[in-house]
């Protein structure tokens, strides 16, 4: 057998992919695991039933929150699904565990719009013909690294997501696999703090670890500087900005906002940081492979999630 232990007993195939996807991404409302795992059932009915057996089992829990005049259940596995998720061994252990105080609290809204960010990408994945899955997503996975401007300090740059996408081009026989960061941004905060997030990421893309003193010397090779994304990455993701939260005419002015103070940071505009930004409401009804996103430096002109001019697109 290659994992000790079978996953939870008595549960059908849809409540087990259930469990996975609400292990992953923490709290996930309804809609969003209809959309997610069952796309191809006209209704719900079937996955209500399968997310009620695994409350009954004591493996989920779930809270409701008005919306639209309408009540929404929002889902989170308890203690006992969190454990029975990781005896299976499929998927990297993750500490966090949801309470029903955190499914209540100030970041609910942020994380279901993550939610719906990664969701995006796996909608149009199967409209397109690509591959990207409910698990082909992680949020907030940590990277490690130092900056010059904060000497001594170990420093984590945690996106809102890492998300893997295999895009697939059938006239020309190639798959190529695209790996973005994702960061969600509600306007709950000033732009010049959205601003700084791109600080981290160009220090992350910069970022050279230290060998120990020495080492070439001792094994007679040459020193070689590697970025330490070069460890996890075989090319720096592309750095995806996705504001919600306000009609479209302030979300505008956002990214205008956004791109003037990024225009004006020596410390940004020297990187070869390629970022984008665009609106949650853009990414659902055209997709990320539509001309969505605007860099963030550079010219205005949009481009789709490659982020590369339209020229080099042709």
């Amino acid at each position: 057998m290659p994992y000790p232990h079978t996953g939870p007993t008595g549960l059908g195939q849809i409540a087990q992919q259930a469990a996975q996807v609400l292990y992953q991404h923490r709290l996930v409302s309804t809609r969003q695991l209809h959309q997610l795992i069952t796309p191809h059932h006209t209704r719900t009915e079937y996955l209500r039933r399968q997310l009620h057996t695994l409350r009954e089992a004591g493996l989920a829990a779930n809270v409701g929150r008005r919306k639209s005049g309408q009540t929404e259940l929002l889902w989170w596995l308890t203690e006992k699904g969190a454990h029975a998720v990781e005896s299976v061994g499929l998927l990297p252990q993750r500490p966090y565990r949801m309470s029903p105080e955190a499914a209540l609290g100030p970041l609910q809204e942020h994380t279901l719009a993550t939610v719906d960010s990664g969701l995006a990408f796996v909608d149009w994945a199967r409209r397109l013909g690509h591959e990207c899955g409910p698990l082909d997503w992680t949020p907030e996975t940590a990277h490690y690294y130092r900056d010059d401007a904060r000497p001594g300090e170990d420093l984590r740059l945690v996106p809102d997501a890492v998300v893997n996408y295999v895009h697939t081009d059938n006239a020309a026989k190639q798959r190529t696999l695209l790996t973005f960061f994702i960061e969600v941004d509600r306007t709950q905060m000033t732009v010049a703090r959205l601003a700084q997030k791109l600080h981290a990421y160009a220090a992350y893309y910069e970022y050279i670890p230290q060998q120990p003193a020495g080492r070439g010397a001792k094994t007679g090779r040459k020193t070689t500087i590697t970025p330490a994304w070069r460890y996890r990455y075989p090319a720096f993701p592309r750095l995806l900005m996705v504001l919600t939260g306000a009609p479209d005419s302030r979300l505008a002015r956002r990214i205008a906002d956004l791109r003037s103070l990024a225009a004006s940071d020596l410390a940004l505009t020297s990187t070869g940081l390629r970022a984008g930004v665009t609106t949650l409401g853009q990414l659902q009804h055209r997709g990320p492979f539509a001309p969505i996103f605007t860099p963030v430096l550079g010219p205005a002109d949009p481009v789709d999630a490659w982020l590369r001019p339209v020229s080099d697109a042709a």
